[in-house]
């Protein structure tokens, strides 16, 4: 198995440039991000400063979300809303340099949330076209699009809330556009929550996951620390062959000998 330190929750109480580091002296090698800039158009400044940090660092940024508005603040992605479409496509434009820079591979792409008001067969078409620009525009660099399913738990307003849903979504942008780069993030967390048969999901999909998260319930704490089978999903990802990352997407005590305690053989980079 390998290890990615989500340098967005995991080291999310530190300055930004200041995560990376923070992760390779906890013995990361690989990170991943939600979107790390101020705006969708951030300057030159901000993004070689970002860059800048990874290197420096020494990790290798593996994957990261694509402009999703205010996480924190319940935001789940802008790409299927008419209010943001422009800010999606721009955010867009400045994610493939980045990703085309440092190496990065995985893009995720959050759907978005419902909107009060607004049809969501149009919602789901903006979606649909968005998704296709994204993944047309991914394939130039070589790199993936992934969707996810978010708990209706903690999202009651996020189309996507299984399994099934995300790979259906993603298989239907690869018939629009005629590639294949477009993919399923499979989030335990959240699969869990939402009571889902993980071992069953993991082998029905096992073809359609390009990356995995992981993080408990309740609390969002590191696998271990609430009441999901980790055991069990862990198991089951070594069944099916899973050869990806695992990005470790969840709170932290602060305490390296706590916060990786569960990763096997003892440490982030086994």
């Amino acid at each position: 198995m390998r290890y990615a330190a989500n340098l967005s929750i995991l080291y999310g109480h530190l300055p930004l440039l200041a995560r990376p580091a923070a992760a390779a002296a906890d013995g990361f090698h690989a990170v991943e991000c939600w979107w790390p800039f101020t705006s969708h158009m951030p300057g030159d400044r901000e993004v070689d400063a970002y860059e800048n940090a990874l290197d420096d660092a020494g990790v290798c940024l593996i994957a990261m979300n694509l402009v999703e508005g205010d996480m924190r603040g319940g935001d789940r992605g802008l790409l299927s809303s008419p209010r943001h479409q422009e800010v999606f496509r721009a955010g867009l434009d400045t994610a493939i340099d980045f990703a085309a820079r440092t190496g990065c591979r995985i893009l995720n792409a959050l759907y978005g949330n419902r909107e009060p008001g607004v049809d969501p067969a149009h919602q789901d078409q903006l979606a649909l076209d968005s998704l296709a620009a994204a993944a047309t525009a991914a394939d130039a660099i070589g790199a993936t699009i992934v969707l996810e399913a978010i708990s209706r738990r903690e999202a009651p307003n996020y189309p996507l809330a299984d399994a099934d849903a995300a790979v259906a979504t993603a298989d239907t942008v690869n018939a629009l556009t005629g590639l294949t780069n477009t993919g399923f993030l499979c989030d335990l967390y959240h699969h869990g929550r939402s009571g889902e048969d993980v071992p069953a999901l993991l082998r029905r999909h096992a073809a359609r996951i390009v990356h995995v998260q992981v993080a408990d319930d309740p609390g969002r704490g590191r696998p271990g620390s609430g009441v999901l089978h980790y055991p069990g999903y862990l198991a089951a990802l070594q069944e099916i062959g899973y050869q990806g990352w695992i990005g470790l997407e969840y709170e932290p005590t602060r305490n390296p000998a706590v916060d990786y305690d569960w990763i096997p053989m003892g440490g982030p980079t086994r």
